[in-house]
């Protein structure tokens, strides 16, 4: 009887023997498991960086948006004017409140010089910095008394900065031109894109309406979050008279459903081009079954040979899986280094997180393994079968 160790070292010299062949034969699986590796990879890291971003919110902000964000058949949803100062002030009277800042966005155009740029513009309260913990590498935030002033002074993040006034400018006391309106910059945020202004401005200067685009709530202990967003709901129900919680005018999120919702979305596109990229290894699985009904064909000879000096069917049969066996191994590994190295420049270059989790590669190795039991298992058993005469005759 021929033990594993004797039947790995036959695999690989045969395989050695007809390495072009073998390389070939490997393409399919390399080919599959790396682009399911990167696929999976970038998924995750995806994912990670999403988790990441909504985190620098703060894990203890709640939204509150106007209208409806989930809308079916034969719901009407809400208009989008229906948040206003009086919600805010109502909610920072509730239980577990901290902080509480109306937003009025819009999108407008930025100007300083010869430089522009078009940028989400957020009108605030006060307690809007401390609600989204903001550093600030100049200056400082708007002063309470300019938030309900009408005064034209603008906070800028870092990035806009440079967009506008180049690397390294100290612009505290700059002046630039937004929709075609002078502001004078009173502090930059650090590691932002986010262009801050009072809420009055906002409101009566630059977009024309007395209405919230949003409201920014910062909760005192997170862990009784589900608490603290069902009293906002019955609040604000109550407060613009509505029964039906269905028919809710506003929409409530936690960064943790946020979190949820958007890995729920990444995890079902990961998972479906995962499966999309793994039809390659179907094709690089049927390559491998050719290819060893062919050697079955080629070393006939060799298998009545064994049979005459006392090989049993198994024996023979485990010959030709171990070789199948090992050569999708082979691929799966080289399938994971191809993946990881095409995950890293493709996370690189999209700016995510780079991530090949053990998962991942556990998954591909046992992928690589499943795939040569079951494409080898065939041509294996052919050649178990062969009668040892026939095959000593065969020319």
């Amino acid at each position: 009887m021929i033990d594993i160790k004797e039947l790995i070292i036959l695999a690989l010299t045969e395989l050695k023997s007809n390495l072009a062949r073998t390389m070939l034969t490997m393409l399919g699986i390399v080919i599959g498991i790396g682009s399911v590796i990167t696929i999976m990879s970038l998924g995750e890291g995806s994912t990670q960086s999403i988790v990441d971003q909504i985190s620098t919110f703060g894990t203890n902000v709640i939204t509150v948006s106007p209208g409806r964000a989930r809308r079916g058949p034969g719901m009407t949803g809400g208009t989008f004017d229906t948040l206003v100062k009086e919600d805010t002030t109502a909610i920072l009277e509730l239980p577990n409140i901290e902080a509480v800042s109306g937003i009025v966005s819009g999108q407008k155009n930025l100007v300083f010089e010869e430089n522009s740029t078009s940028s989400s513009i957020n009108g605030v309260e006060y307690d809007y910095a401390q609600i989204q913990s903001l550093e600030f590498s100049q200056g400082d935030f708007l002063n309470q008394s300019s938030i309900y002033s009408m005064t034209r002074s603008v906070v800028l993040g870092d990035e806009l900065v440079e967009d506008l006034f180049g690397q390294g400018a100290m612009v505290v006391g700059q002046k630039i031109r937004i929709d075609g309106k002078t502001f004078k910059i009173v502090g930059v945020i650090k590691d932002s894109s986010s262009v801050i202004i009072p809420i009055s401005t906002a409101q009566k200067i630059l977009f024309g309406h007395d209405y919230y685009s949003s409201i920014s709530v910062r909760v005192i202990d997170n862990q009784i979050m589900e608490q603290t967003l069902t009293n906002i709901e019955n609040l604000l129900l109550e407060r613009h008279e509505i029964s039906d919680p269905d028919n809710a005018d506003f929409d409530l999120r936690s960064p943790q459903q946020m979190i949820e919702s958007m890995s729920s979305v990444t995890g079902v596109l990961t998972t479906v081009l995962s499966g999309i990229a793994a039809i390659s290894l179907l094709v690089g699985g049927i390559g491998i079954m050719n290819i060893m009904l062919v050697t079955v064909t080629e070393r006939t000879k060799d298998i009545g040979l064994l049979k005459a000096i006392g090989a049993k069917r198994k024996d023979i049969l485990s010959q030709f899986l171990i070789e199948s066996l090992v050569l999708t191994l082979f691929g799966g590994i080289f399938g994971v280094i191809i993946g990881a190295v095409l995950t890293y420049f493709a996370s690189t270059a999209m700016g995510i997180h780079f991530i090949v989790s053990l998962k991942s590669i556990l998954l591909a190795v046992g992928v690589s393994a499943a795939v040569g039991l079951l494409f080898g298992w065939y041509p294996a058993k052919k050649a178990s079968e062969l009668n040892p005469i026939d095959a000593l005759r065969y020319e």
